[in-house]
């Protein structure tokens, strides 16, 4: 998961809920203070939320585009059913598609972004919507997201997670989870108030079923770049971006996957898994130039 640097939100930045032809989702929304030069869909990973982008919504919203982050089906603040049809990655990528409808019907280009799981569900997106008529994206960012499964030893990780879901609640699995960082011995950063009680609260906000099912489909994803790369050819501009290390998909993958896919390819000085918390100034500036 990211860990957001802060909590409060910029003075362009509202919380409130999008409906869709699906549901309401959770969104944080920024809007520019001038003209509007476009929106921009940002999905989260597993485990993830809307929070994850709070420090590009100002920077965006500057550089003129409408930003909407969101909370997943089955995450923090959308919540979901106990059914896990419900979050597939089909079923997830048609939420990204009816929420672009709504962004669309706003006014300007749509451009979407992915963070790790939710690289997959936008990818999904994409490729559901081909052959149905010209694309409703501007472009298609993946950050921080690979080709297939996650990285070998992360798989593991998250097999534990899978293993206990049947047996354990998520405040137990959580305080189980904090003692294994203590337990690690590596100093933890500081974190700004009120982080580290939002980091529990999400967690435990989240539908257990969609943790089993989202889970399972990072251990054994397929690896649909191939596709991918058919359908956005000369119609969808693809940029990658990436911190300089990376747990859950090796960075040499991600730039593998960006050279099958004639991407734009963007690694962030001194990020890792979150570029977009890590360090939010150079990724939205990255995203900024590529949307521009």
């Amino acid at each position: 998961m990211s860990t957001p640097p802060f909590l409060d939100l910029p003075r362009c930045a509202r919380a409130e809920r999008v409906p869709t032809g699906r549901g309401e989702f959770a969104a944080l929304r920024a809007e520019p203070d001038g003209p509007v030069r476009g929106s921009a869909l940002l999905v989260p990973g597993f485990t993830g939320s809307k929070e994850d982008f709070i420090a590009l919504l100002a920077p965006l919203a500057a550089a003129g585009y409408r930003v909407t982050a969101v909370d997943q089906r089955g995450q923090y603040e959308t919540g979901g059913p106990d059914d896990g049809a419900a979050y597939a990655v089909a079923a997830l990528g048609a939420d990204v598609r009816a929420l672009t409808g709504v962004l669309a019907a706003e006014g300007g280009p749509v451009h979407l972004l992915g963070h790790s799981f939710g690289g997959q569900v936008v990818r999904e997106a994409v490729l559901a919507a081909a052959g149905e008529g010209p694309l409703p994206w501007r472009s298609l960012t993946l950050m921080a997201t690979g080709p297939g499964a996650i990285d070998p030893a992360e798989a593991a990780r998250t097999r534990m997670l899978l293993d206990v879901l049947p047996v354990m609640g998520l405040e137990e699995i959580w305080q189980v989870m904090r003692q294994m960082d203590e337990s690690g011995g590596e100093p933890r950063p500081a974190l700004a108030p009120g982080v580290a009680e939002f980091l529990r609260r999400r967690w435990v906000a989240n539908v257990p079923r969609s943790l089993a099912v989202t889970g399972a489909h990072l251990v054994a994803a397929p690896d649909r770049v191939d596709e991918l790369a058919a359908v956005a050819a000369g119609t969808l501009p693809v940029l990658v971006v990436s911190g300089e290390q990376d747990y859950a998909w090796p960075v040499p993958e991600q730039g593998a996957m960006a050279r099958r896919l004639g991407a734009r390819r963007v690694v962030v000085a001194g990020a890792a898994h979150s570029p977009n918390a890590e360090r939010p100034a150079a990724t939205a500036e990255a995203l900024a130039a590529f949307w521009a």
